[in-house]
């Protein structure tokens, strides 16, 4: 009676321990398709709207030459910026106006200037939302 307790113990346990494996296997899985992968390419041209050059006078007296293209999240989102890509020229102008050259100058005037407009950008969106602002084109006089 006693190898027979202990048998059915054996035959319990490795039961669930099986159970917990399979179980820890399907879970991982499925985490491992849910992970956020970036997209290709193709996808961010596909979902790019290019923001034609933008001549115009800085604070300091300074004139800049500029362009952007913008990376949305979705082809939706993407024709929806393009049919604001009037508003975006004015958010682009407005911050390039209260700016100096110092300020513009640089990584950081440069970076800080795509921030701003990436957030008013998002602002604006309601189909989808800006991901990334890239300068393409950028002088300053």
């Amino acid at each position: 009676m006693n190898k027979k307790l202990i048998s059915i113990m054996l035959v319990i346990i490795v039961s669930i321990t099986l159970i917990g494996v399979t179980a820890l296997v399907v879970v991982m899985k499925f985490q491992g398709n849910e992970e956020h992968k970036e997209p290709s390419i193709e996808e961010v041209v596909e979902a790019s709207v290019d923001i034609p050059e933008i001549t115009t006078n800085l604070s300091s007296g300074n004139i800049v030459r500029l362009s952007f293209k913008i990376e949305t999240d979705s082809k939706k989102a993407k024709e929806e910026l393009e049919q604001r890509e009037f508003q975006i020229r004015d958010i682009i102008i407005s911050e390039l106006a209260n700016m100096t050259a110092d300020q513009l100058e640089g990584k950081e005037g440069m970076d800080k200037l795509k921030e701003t407009v990436k957030q008013k950008a998002n602002g604006l969106m309601q189909k989808g939302k800006v991901n990334k602002v890239y300068t393409t084109s950028y002088i300053l006089q």
